[in-house]
């Protein structure tokens, strides 16, 4: 078996593991990092010219799709203004992704991967912090 093999298969047990355990914190800080995967894949395929449609088209419904799932994940009783602020940052990413689609540009998704990673390395600290 490859290196690569084996390092993916290693992190796809790893994010089982995630899935299936009782850490809410975890499967968030999952959702951020496919989150940002899928949309850098998505900047990849439009940027490049030999970029395959296909693949930017499953970048950008599994980014909207990771986006809903963490917009509805927010407990906005108990979150609060935090709550409110990191709705608004995903419906500017959702929003982003939908108008570079549309334009065949990248520039607001650039914008939105770069606010969304600094959220994923904050949320990454909080769970080094809180174990």
């Amino acid at each position: 078996m490859s290196y690569n093999k084996m390092m993916h298969a290693y992190k796809k047990s790893d994010q089982d593991a995630i899935v299936e355990s009782d850490d809410p914190h975890a499967m968030v800080f999952l959702m951020f990092e496919e989150l940002l995967r899928a949309m850098n894949k998505f900047v990849v395929n439009v940027e490049d010219p030999k970029g395959s449609p296909e693949e930017r088209s499953k970048a950008l419904s599994r980014s909207l799709s990771i986006i809903y799932g963490l917009q509805t994940s927010l407990n906005f009783e108990d979150g609060g203004e935090i709550a409110e602020n990191l709705f608004r940052l995903y419906e500017y990413a959702r929003i982003q992704l939908i108008t570079d689609s549309g334009n065949n540009k990248i520039e607001g998704t650039k914008v939105a991967i770069s606010a969304l990673d600094e959220i994923c390395d904050a949320w990454g600290t909080i769970g080094k912090v809180a174990t």
